[in-house]
């Protein structure tokens, strides 16, 4: 394996980790559904999953 192989799976991973890929993914699946449905931007994603991770009983509860 070449090291750029390397450093792409070692991106791939850390990507999936942080959760960072959540974002394109669910881009590409609303645009797949419906491809005139507005999509909300990086930071609105981000703040209702954050909202959702938290209203989540089975989460527990983050005081801040």
């Amino acid at each position: 394996m070449t090291a750029a192989g390397l450093l792409g799976r070692i991106r791939f991973y850390v990507r999936e980790f942080t959760g960072e890929a959540a974002y394109e993914r669910y881009v590409a699946h609303a645009r797949g559904h419906d491809p005139d449905a507005p999509v909300p931007t990086r930071r609105e994603f981000e703040r209702a999953r954050t909202d959702a991770r938290e209203g989540d009983p089975r989460e527990g509860f983050r005081c801040c």
